[in-house]
């Protein structure tokens, strides 16, 4: 008799979960355009970083990582998070790149972007204090 209890919990369980109404889907429409709660207005990647090619792509993801890192260093050095300071134009991130990296062979890009993550992650709970009392996090 239990175990009959057991199974009409379950079937009422899953019917409510997959007969409940689509008012959530609706929300989750997928769009191309980004849109930002904080700090709106942030610079778009560079449009070669946007067309390069799949087989590049983690030169991509290293001016990203590089960008991530002198972003929330200099969020911490600095102790201000204004959308200037958190989300600044590419080109310091695309020139160390293109000085120290755009050359290298795949292993040292993933390498070095591994390095900058850990720079990243370190910046971050200091970074995201400073961003949090400034409404930008």
């Amino acid at each position: 008799m239990r175990q009959a209890g057991c199974t009409l919990v379950l079937i009422a369980l899953v019917l409510g979960l997959t007969s409940a109404p689509g008012f959530a889907e609706r929300n989750l429409v997928p769009t191309l355009d980004r849109s930002f709660d904080v700090c709106p207005d942030r610079p778009a990647e560079p449009v070669w970083m946007q067309q390069i090619p799949l087989r590049q792509v983690y030169h991509r993801v290293l001016v990203q990582d590089i960008y991530r890192a002198q972003n929330l260093e200099q969020v911490v050095e600095i102790g201000n998070c204004d959308c200037a300071t958190r989300f600044p134009s590419w080109d310091a991130a695309e020139a160390v790149f293109r000085e120290s990296y755009a050359n290298n062979e795949r292993w040292k890009l993933l390498q070095a972007s591994d390095a900058y993550n850990r720079r990243a992650n370190a910046a971050r709970p200091e970074a995201q204090a400073i961003c949090d009392a400034a409404g930008n996090w």
